[in-house]
C-alpha cells in the first residue's frame, strides 16, 4: 500500500475530522498506489492519520474512508458501514424511503444511496467508489434486501475524476416508477428520468414545516365560526359569511399557495395535506409538472391545484408587473384620470397568502457565487411583492457556496427593494437522514427559511 505524506505547513483540517486531502496539501507519495486505490496517510513527522482512497487526477487527491489502518474496501467493509447507516435511519426517520447513504457524512466518501421502498438508487461519484461498485451491491443486497438496484451516476463531478457519465440498472429489476411515502403522502417518483436520484429527500421535515402556515386566513374574507342550533345535536359551530351564510367549502379557511420550482409537487403536496384552499404549482419543466400531475392525483387534490409550466422568473415578474399596473390605475382612477376601455398591458397581477421558492443550486462554485446573489435576490424580491399582508414567504438555498450569512443578506436587501419587513420565524437545514460532521462546511448546503412579510404601513 501506498503512503501520502503531508506537509508541516498544512492546516490541520484532517485531525479534526474532515474526510478530504487537497493535492496542495501533499508533501511526497511513496510507493506507486493505483488511481483508486488506498493510501496510508501520514502527517510530516510520519504519525499516521488515517486511510484514505487515492486520485492523483482530481484536486481531492485522498478522500479518508478510516481513522484506523484498513487494507482493502471489500464487501463485509461495506456491509459494516450500511449496517450503521441502517441504524440512525431506523431510529430517526420512519418513513420507508430516504437518503441511505450519505457520502462524507456516513464515512463513505463519493457514494450516495437512496432508499425507496424496496428499490435503491446509487450514485458513484469518484474513482476510489466506482472501482468498488460490485462489493457496495452485493454489501447493499446483504443489509436491505432490494428488489432492484438502479444506477443514476449520470453527474457532470465524475468528469473531474476521469470518470465517464454512467446509468442503468445494477441489480434485480428496479421498476422506473416507485410509489413511497413521506409524512403521509403519497409520492410517485421516476427513479430514470426524475434529478439527480429521482426524489429530493432532504426537505422532508421542512416541507413538514409549512403545515401551520396552510390554515387561519377564512377571516380575510369575512368568514367566522358561529355557534348555530341544530335540532336533535344541540349547538355546533359553523363558517359563516359575511351574509350570514353557511359557507360549507371545506378549505374555506385554507392559504393561497403559490409553489415555484416544484420539480415533483412536494411542496404543493404537504400545502394541500395541510389544509390549504388552493396551489399554484409551478415549474420550468413539462416532464416535472407532469410527475407533479401525477402526485396530485395520487393523493386526491386535484380540485385545489393548477399547474403552471413556465420560468419562474419571467412568472414572478409578470405577476409584480401585473400587480403594479392594477395598484396605478386604481390610483388614476380615484382622482378620475383613468380610462377603463384601456385594456391592462401586462397580464397577472395575482398575490397569494404563501410563496414558496425551493430553486435549484444557482452557484455550483465559487466563481458563481456573485451571479448567485443576482438569482436569489431577483426571486426573492418579486417572490415577497406577491405574498399578501401579514402573509409568508418560504425560501430555500441549496448552494453550498451560498453561505447562511450570504443567503440572509441577499434576501435583507430584496426585503430593503421591496420596502418590506420580514420577520424570521423558522430557519432550518437538512433532514436527519443527512447527517452533518461538524468542521466539514462542505456538508452544510441546505438553508431554509420561512419569513412573515410585512408592509411598512403599521
Amino acid at each position: 500500500m501506498g503512503s501520502v505524506i503531508l506537509s508541516r505547513s498544512r492546516k490541520k483540517r484532517l485531525e479534526q475530522g474532515h474526510p478530504w486531502v487537497y493535492k496542495s496539501e501533499i508533501e511526497s507519495v511513496e510507493g506507486e498506489p493505483a488511481p483508486g486505490s488506498l493510501v496510508q496517510i501520514f502527517d510530516h513527522r510520519r504519525r499516521f492519520l488515517a486511510t484514505g482512497y487515492y486520485n492523483p487526477a482530481s484536486q481531492i487527491t485522498v478522500r479518508v474512508v478510516s481513522f484506523v489502518e484498513l487494507e482493502e474496501m471489500d464487501a463485509a467493509f461495506f456491509e459494516e458501514r450500511f449496517r450503521e447507516c441502517l441504524k440512525l435511519r431506523e431510529r430517526f426517520v420512519r418513513e420507508d424511503a430516504y437518503r441511505f447513504v450519505y457520502g462524507e457524512a456516513d464515512f463513505l466518501p463519493g457514494l450516495i444511496v437512496d432508499r425507496f421502498g424496496e428499490v435503491l438508487v446509487i450514485q458513484l461519484l469518484t474513482l476510489g467508489m466506482d472501482l468498488c461498485r460490485e462489493a457496495v451491491v452485493k454489501a447493499l443486497v446483504t443489509v436491505l434486501q432490494p428488489t432492484g438496484i438502479y444506477e443514476r451516476s449520470d453527474v457532470s463531478i465524475r468528469e473531474m475524476e476521469g470518470l465517464e457519465q454512467v446509468k442503468g440498472p445494477l441489480y434485480g429489476n428496479p421498476l422506473r416508477h416507485v410509489t413511497v411515502t413521506e409524512n403521509g403522502l403519497k409520492i410517485l417518483v421516476d427513479i430514470e428520468q426524475g434529478q439527480k436520484t429521482g426524489y429530493f429527500f432532504d426537505q422532508r421535515e421542512n416541507r413538514a414545516s409549512i403545515k401551520p402556515l396552510m390554515t387561519g386566513w377564512g377571516d380575510r374574507s369575512g368568514i367566522e365560526l358561529q355557534e348555530i342550533e341544530v335540532e336533535g345535536e344541540g349547538t355546533r359551530q359553523v363558517p359563516v359569511n359575511r351574509k350570514g351564510k353557511e359557507v360549507t367549502f371545506p378549505y374555506w379557511d385554507g392559504a393561497t399557495v403559490l409553489e415555484c420550482f416544484s420539480h415533483t409537487g412536494s411542496f404543493t403536496l404537504h400545502a394541500c395535506q395541510y389544509g390549504a384552499k388552493k396551489v399554484t404549482c409551478l415549474d420550468i419543466s413539462e416532464h416535472a409538472i407532469e410527475s407533479a400531475k401525477s402526485n396530485v392525483e395520487l393523493n386526491g387534490f386535484e380540485d385545489r391545484v393548477e399547474f403552471v409550466v413556465a420560468d419562474a422568473f419571467d412568472y414572478l415578474r409578470s405577476q409584480v408587473k401585473g400587480l403594479s399596473e392594477r395598484s396605478n390605475r386604481a390610483a388614476a382612477g380615484n382622482e378620475g384620470k383613468t380610462d377603463t376601455s384601456v385594456p391592462m398591458t401586462a397580464g397577472g397581477g395575482r398575490t397569494w397568502d404563501v410563496v414558496i421558492l425551493d430553486p435549484p443550486a444557482f452557484a455550483k462554485t465559487r466563481s458563481a457565487v456573485k451571479g448567485a446573489c443576482r438569482g436569489y435576490k431577483d426571486i426573492n424580491l418579486h417572490g415577497m411583492k406577491l405574498v399578501n399582508e401579514g402573509g409568508y414567504l418560504v425560501t430555500a438555498s441549496c448552494s453550498y457556496h451560498m453561505r447562511p450569512d450570504l443567503f440572509l443578506e441577499t434576501i435583507q436587501e430584496a426585503a430593503a427593494d421591496a420596502g418590506k419587513i420580514l420577520r424570521l420565524v423558522e430557519w432550518r437545514a437538512a433532514g436527519k437522514d443527512h447527517p452533518q460532521i461538524l468542521g466539514v462546511d462542505e456538508g452544510h448546503y441546505l438553508k431554509f427559511a420561512i419569513f412573515e412579510v410585512r408592509s411598512k404601513n403599521f
